[in-house]
């Protein structure tokens, strides 16, 4: 990816998670957006500083949003956040995390930039390459960051995330104990 824009961002590899990539969804009578949680291991500290130099681009070029001051970063709410404090979920253990969302659908391809058309390919749990976007934000007095969703770069399969078990994990094969054996009566006829 070649910009020259700091406020777009290029993650290594990272974990879906609430992932809304096909139709879009409304959160409490919002507009409907894609969104998708990135988590992004501690140990990527490349992504993370990338992260953090496009939250202060941000912040600096959103100057105008928040009065023409630059305000301290505590009193901002920004979009990096603490898997390990904040989640109480073992795929957010060890990572940060950004919440990622847009009002147009993300382009979705796989490893070889193949787009990507059947759904069930994309899912809560696939590790994926994201790009993302970060701007400032002064609405109703809540002042910060925002993360943008903008591309998905689908890397591998992962255990899918949110409790769901294929048919296949969770059924055994079935022995119907009143099934008519083979060449017997069928009593119903």
């Amino acid at each position: 990816m070649t910009t020259n824009d700091p406020k777009i961002v290029m993650t290594g590899i990272v974990r879906l998670s609430y992932l809304n990539c096909w139709e879009p969804k409304s959160i409490q009578g919002s507009k409907p957006k894609y969104s998708a949680s990135i988590i992004i291991p501690k140990t990527d500290t490349d992504t993370l500083n990338k992260i953090q130099a496009a939250i202060d681009a941000a912040i600096k070029e959103g100057v105008g949003k928040f009065g023409g001051k630059i305000p301290p970063k505590g009193a901002l709410k920004l979009p990096l956040r603490d898997g390990d404090i904040e989640r109480d979920d073992e795929a957010y253990q060890g990572a940060m995390f950004v919440n990622a969302n847009s009002t147009t659908q993300p382009g979705i391809v796989d490893a070889n930039v193949q787009p990507i058309i059947e759904r069930s390919e994309m899912y809560s749990g696939v590790y994926a390459r994201v790009t993302l976007s970060f701007y400032a934000f002064n609405t109703n007095g809540n002042k910060g960051v925002a993360c943008g969703l903008r591309n998905i770069q689908k890397i591998r399969d992962g255990e899918p995330l949110g409790g769901r078990v294929s048919a296949e994990a969770e059924f055994t094969p079935f022995t119907d104990p009143f099934a008519t054996p083979a060449g017997g009566d069928d009593f119903l006829s």
